[in-house]
């Protein structure tokens, strides 16, 4: 009898502990499920907060774009006339002025032409008309002749790999993009030597600019629009700009863009 009530009680005992076990691996599961569930939930809200944040990203480089098309227009069809117009006046008072006078308005008219031609490369440079007409390289062509006339810097550019056809769009940012890097070494870095690599592989193209400037240490410079202008349009293209730096040994700007385009 003592067995039997001994036994009983053993197996109530085993029982419970069963019990308690499947009511503690039952928690377990709902606590691991919970966990997956939230971790899932973050990867979703991080996923559309990327997407969010690209969205609004791209719609300020459109905006950005807008201006600049907005200025470009404005400069040819504005300004540009109204210099012409200036010009063809200078040229017929040069007909009509003396000897002593013909000289000063010959020296005006040589600078208005002068900056005629500045206000118009300025113009080709700030549309994306011309980049469409041109294309990418042609349009950095450009800019490197027109930065080359000045005499100040010694630009150049090289092209390895087979070019790999791009969107307009895609080629628009790309072009903004070494831009204001130029732009940032014209104001910032007191080089006297750039140097732009295009390399293109089968899926990706790769842009190296080097600067022989001051450069800067990149563990104590602050982020300046312009370097976050840069991050922010290859963040656009998902892709990817690197800074090296320090001072007294200029900067080189690796940029990392895919372009096997699907759209």
């Amino acid at each position: 009898m003592f067995c039997i009530i001994e036994i009983n009680l053993l197996v109530f005992i085993a029982t419970i502990i069963f019990l308690i076990l499947l009511l503690f691996s039952f928690v377990v599961f709902l606590i691991h499920h919970y966990q997956n569930k939230q971790f899932e939930n973050n990867k979703k809200i991080e996923v559309l907060k990327a997407a969010h944040d690209n969205n609004i990203l791209k719609a300020q480089i459109q905006v950005q774009e807008l201006t600049f098309q907005y200025i470009s227009r404005e400069i040819h069809d504005n300004i540009g006339q109204k210099l012409s117009l200036t010009k063809l006046q200078l040229n017929t008072l040069l007909l009509l002025a003396d000897s002593n006078l013909k000289s000063r308005l010959e020296d005006v008219t040589h600078l208005l032409t002068e900056s005629l031609n500045d206000l118009r490369d300025l113009s080709r440079s700030m549309s994306s008309d011309f980049i469409a007409e041109n294309g990418f390289v042609k349009t950095i062509e450009n800019e490197i002749e027109q930065l080359n006339k000045y005499g100040q810097f010694d630009l150049k550019l090289t092209i390895t790999g087979e070019a790999i056809y791009m969107t307009t769009e895609k080629e628009v940012v790309l072009f903004r993009i070494i831009q204001e890097t130029l732009n940032n070494i014209i104001k910032h870095a007191e080089a006297t030597q750039i140097h732009i690599i295009l390399h293109y592989t089968n899926s990706n193209l790769l842009i190296e600019i080097k600067d022989n400037g001051k450069g800067f240490n990149l563990n104590t410079q602050s982020e300046g629009n312009g370097l976050n202008n840069i991050r922010n349009r290859a963040r656009s293209l998902d892709g990817l700009a690197e800074f090296e730096s320090s001072k007294g040994k200029g900067t080189n700007l690796k940029i990392n863009i895919p372009i096997n385009d699907t759209e």
